[in-house]
Order: C-alpha cells, then sequence, then structure tokens
C-alpha cells in the first residue's frame, strides 16, 4: 500500500500540488476544474475543496426558470453547508451535464439545445422555460457549487429527485478501507476528475503473469522498448463514480502491461452501485456521512471483494488466455482495418488517426495490435472521460479486428 487512510484523512493537506498535475476547484470561474494523472494527495485536496462549495437542492420545476442562460432557483432557500447556515446564490451558470440532463428530462433534443446555447441564448431560455412550465410540481434534484462569498456558482446536475447521493470524497474513502481491509497489494497511481465522472487507478505490480505470446512483436510507442524485453501484465482496478448522474460507483478490473503502461479495463467484470433511493422532500439537503453509512460499508465490502478477485494472479491468467488467441489473428492491410473498427465504435476521426499511427509504430500486425494502439493512445488524451471511453473500448477493437 502506498497510502494511509489514518495519515491521509486525518489533517488537511499543507502546501501545493505540482505542476501541470491538478486544477483546483475554484466556484468563482465558470466551471468546474478538475485533475488528470493526479496524485492521490492532490486528489484529496481537490474533493475537500469540491465539497466545501457544495449546494444541493430539492424544488419543483415552477421555482426554476433560465435567465439569459443562467439557471435561477427560486425561493432563495438557507443552505445548510460545510460553513454553517447561509443564504444560497441561486442565479447560477450551468455546465454541459446540466444542459444535456435538462434536454433528456423535459424532452428537447440535446444536440438543439447546445446549438442554440451556442448561437441563440433567447432561443435557449425560452425552450427550456416553456417545458418547465408545463409541468409545474414536477420534482428535480440540482447539484450545485457555491461562492456565496462572491455571489457566483455553478449548476452542474439535473436530477431525479429519488438521486441517491454519494460523492467522490466519501467513495474514496471507503474503496481505499476496502483496499486495506483486503489485505492485498494494491497501490494508488493516479486519478482523474472530470465535471462527469471520478477515476481513481489502482495496481499491484507484485500480482504480474508473463504475456509473452500476446506481446511478441510489440513495441511501445513510448519507450521503443518490446514485449520480449518486458513480457509482464499486471493486475489493477479503476473506481469510478458520478455525482452528477453519469454512472455508478464502479470497481472495474484492469490489466496493465509492463512495457508500455497500456491499460486494459474488462467492462464485462464490472461490480456496480447505484445512485436510486427513496424520494426526497423540497428544500436544500445537508448530506452529512450519517445518512450513507450502510452504502458506504457496501462499497468497502465490495472492494475489498473485488481486490481479493481482480488484484490474483489467478484472474490475469484467465484475461490473457482469453485475448491471447484472437490477438494473434494477422492484420493484411491496417488502414481499412483500423478505420473499419474505429468507424463501428464511433471513434472520432482524430483519434483514430493516432490509433492507425500507434499501429504502425507498435509494430505487432495483428488484432493485439489494434488492442495496444487504443489503450496507447487512450494515455495521450487529455479528456479524462473520453481516454477512459477509448481503453474501455479496447477489447471490443479486439474482437472487430479479429474477425
Amino acid at each position: 500500500m502506498d497510502f494511509d487512510l489514518n495519515t491521509l484523512f486525518a489533517a488537511e493537506p499543507q502546501g501545493g500540488t505540482a505542476a501541470g498535475t491538478i486544477a483546483r476547484v475554484a466556484p468563482t470561474v465558470e466551471g468546474i476544474t478538475g485533475a488528470r494523472n493526479a496524485t492521490l494527495d492532490d486528489m484529496v485536496s481537490l474533493l475537500r475543496a469540491q465539497r466545501d462549495s457544495k449546494v444541493d437542492i430539492v424544488t419543483s420545476a415552477s421555482d426554476l426558470r433560465m435567465e439569459g442562460g443562467m439557471l435561477r432557483i427560486a425561493g432563495d432557500p438557507t443552505a445548510i453547508t460545510a460553513h454553517g447556515v447561509g443564504r444560497a446564490e441561486t442565479l447560477l451558470l450551468p455546465t454541459e451535464v446540466l444542459d444535456e440532463q435538462a434536454g433528456a428530462k423535459l424532452g428537447i433534443p440535446v444536440g438543439y439545445l447546445k446549438k442554440t446555447r451556442r448561437e441563440q441564448i433567447g432561443l435557449y431560455d425560452a425552450n427550456i422555460n416553456g417545458w418547465l412550465a408545463s409541468a409545474p410540481s414536477r420534482k428535480f434534484m440540482v447539484r450545485t457549487l457555491q461562492d456565496r462569498s462572491r455571489g457566483t456558482g455553478v449548476a452542474r446536475a439535473l436530477l431525479s429527485d429519488k438521486y441517491k447521493v454519494m460523492d467522490n470524497l466519501d467513495v474514496l474513502v471507503a474503496a481505499l478501507d476496502g483496499i486495506h481491509q483486503a489485505g492485498h497489494p494494491g497501490e494508488v497511481t493516479s486519478c482523474d476528475l472530470s465535471d462527469r465522472r471520478m477515476y481513481v487507478r489502482i495496481e499491484a505490480p507484485q500480482v504480474a503473469v508473463a504475456a509473452r505470446e500476446l506481446l511478441k512483436d510489440y513495441r511501445s510507442p513510448f519507450s521503443g522498448q518490446t514485449g520480449a524485453e518486458l513480457p509482464e501484465v499486471h493486475a489493477g482496478l479503476v473506481i469510478t463514480n458520478s455525482e452528477v448522474g453519469c454512472g455508478a460507483v464502479s470497481i472495474i478490473p484492469r490489466a496493465v502491461f509492463r512495457v508500455c503502461r497500456n491499460g486494459m479495463t474488462i467492462e464485462q467484470d464490472t461490480m456496480q452501485a447505484v445512485h436510486l433511493g427513496a424520494r426526497l422532500e423540497e428544500g436544500t439537503i445537508d448530506w452529512s456521512v450519517a445518512t450513507q453509512t450502510k452504502e458506504l460499508e457496501l462499497i468497502t465490502s465490495k472492494t475489498a471483494d473485488a481486490v481479493a478477485h481482480f488484484l490474483s494472479h489467478n484472474y490475469v491468467e484467465k484475461v490473457i488466455e482469453r485475448i491471447t488467441e484472437r490477438a494473434a489473428t494477422e492484420i493484411n492491410d491496417p488502414g481499412a482495418t483500423v478505420k473499419e473498427v474505429t468507424k463501428q465504435l464511433s471513434i472520432p476521426d482524430e483519434t483514430a488517426d493516432a490509433i492507425l499511427r500507434h499501429f504502425i509504430k507498435g509494430g505487432q500486425t495483428t488484432a493485439g495490435g489494434v488492442m495496444q494502439a487504443f489503450t496507447s493512445v487512450a494515455q495521450t488524451i487529455e479528456d479524462a472521460d473520453a481516454a477512459h471511453t477509448l481503453e474501455a473500448k479496447a477489447l471490443d477493437a479486439l474482437a472487430l479486428a479479429a474477425r
């Protein structure tokens, strides 16, 4: 283990962060800042800052209104937060996530709604306000980040009033506790945070198996080292959560290739805990740890189970056996194959071009080389959500390329 729960969460971290690693939350700016490839300490600091700015409000559609692209929440409710009791700022800048959720919940095509925000803000307001007015008693939870001392804030999600909140910091603590209780080797190697999700990657380099057949002829596009030189694959996990309705708490097994640091998630074996609970009363919500004890205990237990199962030689060996035969399929026309695979998996053109370049540079002219190109390109993508999605599609790419 490279973390200690007692020291990590006993006191506020002191000092700054590594340059270029993390962007701290600042509710006074227009958006929610995040992190890519941050350390565990940096992630904890960022989540603490976000927690202190959170205000969650359950309200009726009749109390919601867009004004110049900003969300106004009528009633100016009293807020209970980590800072005590105060007046909640209720004219808030919606995120892209909230726009998508407003479109989905109100029956407005999301692409059209985004276009009106960019080009006709009055039309954007009119569409949302019109559909809110059509069902005034309908209730929503609005998740916000607010700096009430400066009168600014962000409306980050428009959710069902039955949405069960499991915040990132609580999930992270519970998951780390589960890893600790499992007593298996594991270390947090990097963390990402976007407007949509948190990702925490855990690896167990000690739990490694040889994959010589799978990695033969492969060359890292980053270091130039070969699979023959470094044929090991070791066990890992990704813990993910969304505070804004973009996914359940998930524990996803991951295989990490030592030669290139490519990571391949095995989505089909994911463990999940969904965000759905009892209907909530109107008003501003104070989410304390006490109200979530059972859910967090379940996350701790599931993480401990996942560590015992996924961070094992037996599991990694089975994963390697499962994909080695398909990976050996020769690719005679790399350009056509990569084009068809990326098209079927809805990969953007720029990313598809990068996948072809990495395939060629990797030197492994097989379906396994296509899989590796997906995971190596994922390492180069700055957008955390896009990187995770691309890595998650690597096994699908392997299957398509091996046809």
